[in-house]
């Protein structure tokens, strides 16, 4: 699925494409709708810049069984493990 923002809504608020991904994901993260590697992946920022994020406005970092499960997973397929 894709979602279009209208150019007019960026001006709006003043922010680039990138920015308001971040901010999708971090209110989407903040909300417990994403995960935080689900909403790393989202903003388009790699998981720690994107922890260092939310560290940033003090939103704390919901990690749970789910997120150490697909680090395992990411970090077998990588070979790492």
């Amino acid at each position: 699925m894709s979602v279009v923002v209208p150019d007019e809504i960026l001006t709006a608020t003043r922010m680039t494409e990138a920015e308001m991904r971040q901010e999708i994901a971090v209110m989407l993260f903040q909300r417990e709708k994403l995960t935080l590697a689900q909403a790393s992946r989202f903003s388009g920022m790699h998981r720690v810049a994107f922890q260092h994020l939310l560290a940033s406005r003090r939103i704390p970092v919901h990690y749970g069984v789910e997120d150490f499960e697909q680090d395992i997973e990411n970090l077998r397929e990588m070979g790492r493990l």
